[in-house]
């Protein structure tokens, strides 16, 4: 379930102030964006994400919308607190394990301010680097008796609709209708129906207007000389940004996941599979990966980016007799001769190991990577 508890069918105060507090009383989380020259925008190298987008004479568009009130789709539930509160938001948790940038995620963060936050660490610049946003907003739900937050989940896929939902300052605009839908295959799409005016006029420097994907990691810098202790630095390492004047009535944007390294569970299948390029595997960990993901932090801690890495058949097979040996040791003297054949493997691929590290550094001299990232000093 879910944190709050606050899911009931639409029951409104009189009062925006009430309905506020009530929220924050029920353990709303109260989240706050901030301003675009905050971050620096990450180029979408096509690398996590393909995407199109439709517009109202498309079949697509209208493929996509999930119509809340046909019951085919699943139980819709009315978010009492979204709906009645003023930037606030709460942690859903879902019926299955969805995939976001190659990582599964259990649980998710509905913001009444148009979009999704999808980490775990509730901190206020993450907020606006690890979010899935069909439109974000300045939105407030409890202005109206006809604003709601609601969602469905029916096992295949997660639905979050904001609908008739009024800018804050600007109510006589009109009400917004869209939709997110997060689907167990990792596709995730984004549906407009009523969009009143032109995205691009409504934004501020306090409430930036964003439509699209992004995701990020912290980890702990080197102590700073002025205070001593280390830093927590934030790493936006993708986004994808959606054109908002693109975005009209009767519009959608279709996302389709890409391959990632995180998928592969092996050393072999990190190192050969055609799906994915620049993974490598981190043996300690047993995961694989390029280094770029929300477990770059363990992927320190643990040396992960100083094994050397190898020629796929004598890295992995390395290793692989290795664990073998060591198994061997501790098993009955019956398998005495499994050891000694393991370990005597062993040796001879260390050593043609060690060849191809020499040949491998004098014809393939280091050359780091580039790394387009923003820094954020959360000190």
């Amino acid at each position: 379930g879910e944190s709050t508890g606050g899911e009931h069918p639409a029951h409104r105060s009189s009062s925006g102030h009430s309905r506020t507090s009530r929220a924050v009383q029920g353990g709303g989380l109260t989240i706050s964006t901030l301003p675009d020259n905050m971050t620096r925008v990450v180029e979408d190298s096509g690398k996590y994400y393909t995407w199109r987008s439709f517009g109202p004479e498309d079949q697509r568009t209208q493929d996509l919308w999930v119509d809340m009130s046909d019951v085919r789709h699943g139980q819709v539930r009315v978010h009492g607190i979204l709906s009645n509160s003023y930037k606030q938001a709460v942690r859903v948790a879902l019926s299955f394990d969805f995939p976001f940038y190659g990582h599964y995620l259990r649980q998710i963060t509905i913001a009444t301010g148009g979009f999704i936050f999808t980490g775990d660490i509730t901190h206020r610049m993450l907020t606006v680097t690890q979010y899935i946003a069909p439109l974000m907003a300045n939105f407030d739900p409890s202005f109206s008796k006809e604003s709601t937050v609601q969602y469905l989940d029916n096992g295949e896929v997660f639905v979050i609709q904001w609908e008739q939902v009024r800018l804050s300052g600007r109510e006589s605009v009109g009400a917004f209708t869209f939709q997110a839908a997060l689907y167990k295959t990792g596709t995730i799409t984004f549906s407009y129906r009523d969009i009143p005016m032109s995205l691009d006029v409504i934004g501020s420097a306090e409430h930036p207007v964003k439509a699209g994907l992004s995701d990020a990691f912290m980890v702990m810098s080197p102590s700073s000389q002025s205070t001593g202790s280390p830093r927590q630095t934030i790493y936006e390492y993708h986004r994808v940004e959606i054109d908002t004047t693109k975005i009209t009535n009767y519009s959608a944007v279709e996302f389709t996941p890409l391959p990632t390294c995180l998928m592969h569970d092996s050393c072999e299948l990190c190192h050969s599979s055609n799906q994915t390029s620049g993974c490598s595997w981190c043996h300690v960990l047993q995961r694989c990966s390029d280094g770029m993901d929300r477990h770059r932090q363990e992927w320190l801690d643990y040396n992960c980016s100083e094994e050397v890495q190898l020629d796929i058949e004598n890295y992995c097979l390395f290793y692989i007799f290795t664990y073998v040996k060591t198994d061997s040791s501790n098993k009955s003297e019956g398998l005495a001769n499994t050891g000694v054949i393991a370990g005597i493997t062993a040796a001879l691929v260390l050593l043609l190991a060690l060849v191809l590290v020499a040949l491998y550094i004098n014809c393939h001299p280091a050359a780091a990577s580039p790394l387009y990232l923003i820094q954020v000093s959360t000190e």
